[in-house]
């Protein structure tokens, strides 16, 4: 006969394979802890595996329940507690690669206070201001970044961590491996044995990876630090017990301060910030110039002492006065085209080089012709005034020099280019004229002498942007074509290169300021853009786009605040890069002479 509650047996069953085997799995609930509840050790005593067959509705007997509680808790044994700790034991220190923050000598009471206090939520909120995107703001975000790592640098390594050296700014690029290797002065860092350079071909040891040592990001806590050992001194050496005797009585003491950083680093941030420079993107003035040409070689706007400015529009040229905004034709000249425009450094006289080879001296006052002077068989594409010595540089590849107050047509001739003279700069201060061509040479000349001071051959294309510096002697800046892409600055009394950048695009004109310690320069392809540097670290103060051809014309302002760019677009625009002089003979970073202050009247 079958069973008919095949269910009954099954709990039955289920104990028994527990009983015998206290390995064995539950078939009915899976295992959520290694150790069995004391309920379920209860209820294996409880139910009988070997007795007769009860059905599941069988009613149980409470007396008997209560005995065999009670039979059970006598044979199992009171089960001890487990503290609820574990035994401490005295462990070794160990210094990871992970900071943990030594809170000694804090006043952490005074820390809590300078938390600023939340919001009262009855205050309404205020509107979220929009995140501001000007090159202002992004000068102000760079100057805090650099504070905050310098900050955290400080506070975390204590001074012990060499601060980085960009590679352009080093002083000394190539440092020996030796110096590089001791810039860490830590006792407890496990060194790397010297290796035996004995093989020429291996690359400096300062390049060359070291085997790693399981305590290469091990540190050592302040009290070690100061001991200048590893090891653990509790009590100290009798000198620096005596040393340690007697209160503290440095006033700049951490143990005296409120505050939770250090004192060099309270220092660093309450020392005075200079206001980065703001720079408008936008030019605040733009003209047309039709027929203005897109000719890398030609030099065809300047800005006269006189507040004038000079354009070459074809076969004319257009002088716009800055104060009133008016425009005057000067000449036209017919059957020639203008390829340069220079004005004289005091005055109102202008020069005028053309496509024939001829160069013209004109009144702008008067608007009339003074003198016309040959010497060249083509184009004047260059023209720079020194008082009355007038020089242009011509595509027959040589250098006039003329003397406006003598009838005689040129004065001395030099020849040392080998192609077009496109750039041509006198420094009025050194006596120096400085040339540059499609040769790719850039050339110093001293005075009216008729060889070359230096020959200097590093551009890979033609030199056509050549500034001097008004603040430093000696110092020019040379800019380079597409293949160059190079500004360089030159010492001309030892023939040095002292400082150079790649600015990736095509050096069409360099201009220093008058008032600052700044150069700008202006760009071709891809950007077509005027960037404003700081000097000697080269950084950009700014970056201005709007034309839509290379920019091939810069000139400045008689007072250094406003330079105005030409380009191919036959559009002129004017910029307001650099801020006014100071009257107390200096303006910005650059030297101006003490007597500008008797300069003006009123």
């Amino acid at each position: 006969m079958t069973d008919t509650h095949p269910e009954s047996h099954q709990p039955s069953s289920t104990v028994t394979r527990s009983m015998d085997d206290p390995t064995a799995t539950d078939a009915i609930s899976p295992r959520e802890n290694d150790t069995p509840s004391t309920a379920a050790r209860k209820r294996s005593h409880i139910v009988p595996t070997n007795g007769p067959d009860r059905g599941a509705s069988e009613p149980v007997d409470a007396a008997a329940l209560t005995q065999a509680l009670h039979s059970v808790e006598g044979d199992v044994p009171s089960r001890q507690r487990t503290p609820m700790g574990s035994p401490s034991r005295k462990r070794q220190r160990i210094y990871g690669d992970r900071f943990i923050p030594n809170r000694e000598g804090r006043d952490l009471q005074a820390s809590f206070s300078l938390i600023p206090d939340p919001p009262s939520p009855a205050t309404p909120s205020k509107s979220k201001k929009r995140t501001p995107h000007g090159e202002l703001h992004f000068q102000r975000t760079e100057e805090a970044n650099r504070t905050f790592s310098t900050l955290l640098r400080q506070e975390v390594f204590d001074g012990t961590v060499p601060q980085p050296t960009p590679p352009h700014l080093s002083p000394d690029a190539a440092f020996s491996p030796t110096s590089h290797s001791t810039a860490i002065n830590d006792p407890s860092r496990a060194r790397t044995p010297p290796s035996n350079h004995t093989s020429t071909s291996l690359p400096p040891a300062s390049l060359t990876p070291s085997t790693p040592h399981k305590n290469m990001f091990t540190y050592m806590s302040p009290q070690h630090h100061r001991n200048g050992s590893s090891r653990l001194t509790p009590h100290g050496t009798p000198g620096s017990r005596r040393s340690q005797r007697g209160p503290n009585m440095d006033p700049n003491s951490d143990l005296y301060s409120t505050s939770p950083i250090h004192f060099d680093s309270q220092r660093l941030l309450l020392s005075p910030k200079k206001t980065p420079r703001a720079v408008s993107k936008v030019p605040f003035k733009v003209l047309d110039a039709p027929d203005l040409a897109d000719d890398f070689y030609l030099n065809l706007v300047d800005w006269g002492s006189s507040n004038n400015l000079g354009v070459g529009l074809g076969s004319c040229v257009f002088m716009w006065n800055s104060g009133t905004g008016k425009v005057t034709k000067l000449c036209d000249l017919q059957d020639d085209i203008v390829t340069s425009v220079s004005w004289i450094q005091r005055g109102s006289h202008v020069s005028i080089g053309t496509s024939k080879g001829l160069v013209q001296i004109w009144d702008a006052e008067r608007c009339r012709r003074l003198r016309t002077m040959t010497g060249h068989t083509a184009r004047v594409g260059a023209l720079a005034w020194n008082d009355h010595i007038l020089s242009s540089g011509s595509r027959d590849r040589s250098i006039l020099h003329r003397d406006v107050r003598q009838p005689d047509q040129w004065l001395r001739k030099l020849t040392g280019h080998k192609q077009e003279v496109c750039g041509l700069r006198w420094n009025a201060e050194d006596g120096q004229l400085a040339s540059g061509g499609n040769d790719n040479q850039l050339m110093v000349w001293d005075k009216l002498n008729a060889n070359p001071l230096w020959k200097l051959t590093n551009h890979t294309a033609a030199v056509k942007a050549i500034a001097w510096s008004p603040h430093q002697h000696h110092l020019l800046a040379s800019g380079g074509g597409t293949a160059d892409r190079r500004i360089k600055f030159w010492n001309t009394q030892t023939g040095t290169c002292v400082n150079e950048i790649d600015t990736g695009s095509q050096v069409c004109n360099l201009a220093w300021s008058k008032n600052s310690n700044e150069l700008v320069s202006t760009h071709g392809f891809s950007q077509n853009q005027i960037v404003v540097w700081k000097y000697p670290s080269m950084t950009q103060v700014a970056s201005l786009t709007g034309h839509t051809y290379r920019v091939l014309y810069l000139a400045m302002s008689p007072d250094g605040q406003t330079v105005v760019t030409g380009a191919g677009d036959e559009t002129l625009r004017f910029w307001k890069c650099f801020n006014k002089r100071e009257r107390n003979g200096i303006g910005g970073e650059g030297v101006g002479s003490r007597l500008e202050q008797w300069s003006t009247i009123r």
